[in-house]
């Protein structure tokens, strides 16, 4: 892994090199980075020793060959003395820490006004602590390297997000109880997943629902279901189990989706009753 300048090492600053837009992007970025500095007259290592950064790692920003930090491009902005045009990519260049198809699902969950979910085998990756996703992420065969689980953790992380907007959008999500007794990660790690979920549930713009496993027969035996709305009337879905699990728009296609999550959430246990039941759950932990 590489090291970076406060001495930490994070592998998901790393480039994909299979993320050609990603790629693109960095290497854009690095050649303006490059201009600025020699236009300002500064070697590398210079450079470095005034951002706090060595020249290594300075010379893989300008070589698109690593995602520069948040602070590295503040401080390179300020050395530079470029009026905030460094500082102004960091919202951009973060992003591309993330796979490309968790980038465009985080950016649809960004815009979404609504999102209802339906998740069986796990703890929908909304919900997820950081500890219980790491261990759904080593979990995973054929094994992920451990540059992709940092990768894909903090792109999980960072889609938690959705949970601190304002205006806040509605959020209702129901789980299989199969999915809450798992204790993925050990006691503690699951204890605190447990929590967490609580947690969210007391928060005014959620729902969260318990499919209880005695339910002999309910609307989502055919798999899990996602459905985001937007303020501009659109909506996008997905299910396992319709249309080959391709993501629709069309309003047909969204009706029976809506439908179907419609009755899922009609025939799972109430949110207090749900409440309740997580908070037996966390007591026999």
């Amino acid at each position: 892994m590489t090291v970076d300048g406060d001495g930490t090492e994070d592998a998901s600053w790393n480039v994909d090199p299979e993320d050609e837009q990603g790629v693109a992007v960095l290497a854009a970025l690095g050649r303006q980075l490059k201009a600025w500095r020699e236009e300002a007259g500064m070697r590398a290592a210079d450079f470095g020793i005034e951002i706090g950064y060595g020249e290594d790692m300075v010379r893989k920003v300008e070589g698109g060959k690593r995602i520069p930090r948040p602070e590295y491009l503040d401080k390179a902005d300020t050395v530079l003395r470029a009026g905030g045009k460094v500082a102004a990519m960091k919202a951009d260049t973060e992003q591309l820490r993330y796979p490309t198809k968790v980038r465009k699902l985080a950016k649809m969950e960004a815009k979404a006004v609504e999102i209802g979910v339906y998740s069986i085998h796990v703890v929908h990756g909304l919900l997820q602590t950081a500890a219980h996703a790491r261990a759904l992420f080593e979990m995973r065969q054929p094994a992920y390297s451990q540059d992709e689980i940092e990768r894909y953790l903090s792109a999980r992380m960072a889609r938690r997000a959705v949970f601190d907007r304002e205006p806040a959008p509605t959020l209702s999500f129901v789980q299989e109880e199969a999915s809450l007794r798992r204790p993925i990660g050990g006691t503690m790690v699951w204890r605190q997943q447990l929590e967490r979920l609580l947690e969210v549930s007391r928060l005014r713009y959620v729902a969260l629902q318990v499919m209880p496993a005695d339910r002999e027969v309910h609307a989502g035996m055919d798999g899990g279901i996602e459905v985001l709305k937007f303020g501009d009337g659109t909506a996008v879905g997905r299910s396992e189990g319709a249309f080959a699990g391709r993501p629709v728009s069309d309003p047909k296609q969204l009706r029976i989706l809506e439908l179907r999550y419609g009755m899922i959430r009609a025939q799972a246990l109430t949110p207090l009753e749900s409440r309740n039941f997580i908070e037996e759950l966390l007591g026999e932990t």
